[in-house]
């Protein structure tokens, strides 16, 4: 797990990093503790064969096949792959059919389903969806960008220490998504909106315990960096003072 410098002072405390769980669908062997809510993670690599987009384009509500069939042909292959991997696992873990699922939506576009807490997130050839039942969950992927962009994009969004430490760090633009990432899981587990994260202190190791997350509502909220490959970065946020379990794994087709 990604994470360097002090624990937040005040509003954010650092809390014990649990063990990491594997990157394949052999997490399955990894149980949380009793009393502990399971928050299963999968990294979905969105570039797939054709075969696999039909099959997976079959499963999209009219919605999301009219985002698919839009002119940027690449972007709409990996929304589908995306959309209907997240399909397959929340029908999964719901016993439902997945074509069948209807989504519904927060004030601020934050997708539901009933009786799953489910989000999920997409950067460039990867896409993430946390899945509980136990508490409102977000998550966030991106990619790694310019470097020179990170520290400029820290200082206009980030709290100034925040700012410092992504500036000296000898990847910069590492630790900026980093960071990025935490927040907007945060943002997306309370269905907030952004501008609402920028002033957390989100700085510190895996994983941070918020007790007061501000404006997006009350806390705590629990924040877990989540290891991603590549120039990926990837985090999730689950709101609730129980334990967590944070369980991750890699989405292939007919897993």
């Amino acid at each position: 797990m990604t994470g360097s410098g002090a624990a937040p002072a005040g509003t954010g405390t650092a809390a014990p990093a649990p063990a990491p769980a594997s990157s394949s669908a052999s997490a399955a062997s990894v149980a949380p503790a009793s009393g502990t809510d399971l928050i299963d993670v999968w990294l979905i690599p969105t570039d797939q064969p054709e075969p696999v987009v039909r099959a997976l384009y079959e499963l999209l509500d009219p919605a999301e096949r009219a985002r698919a069939d839009g002119p940027d042909r690449r972007f709409g292959r990996r929304f589908t792959v995306a959309h209907g991997a997240v399909r397959l696992l929340a029908g999964a873990r719901l016993g439902r059919d997945p074509e069948r699922l209807r989504w519904h939506y927060g004030p601020h576009g934050k997708p539901g389903i009933d009786g799953l807490a489910v989000n999920h997130s997409a950067s460039g050839a990867l896409a993430a969806v946390a899945l509980t039942e136990g508490r409102a969950v977000g998550v966030d992927v991106e990619e790694v960008r310019d470097a020179r962009v990170a520290v400029r994009m820290a200082r206009r969004y980030f709290p100034a220490a925040e700012a410092e430490s992504v500036a000296a760090d000898p990847d910069p633009a590492g630790r900026f998504t980093v960071l990025w990432c935490r927040r907007e899981a945060c943002v997306k587990a309370y269905g907030g909106r952004l501008v609402q994260g920028f002033g957390l202190p989100l700085d510190g190791p895996s994983p941070l315990l918020l007790a007061e997350p501000g404006a997006l509502g009350p806390g705590p909220c629990r924040v877990e960096d989540v290891p991603a490959p590549g120039a990926f970065r990837a985090a999730v946020a689950a709101v609730g003072p129980g334990p967590a379990t944070v369980r991750r794994r890699i989405w292939s087709p007919g897993n």
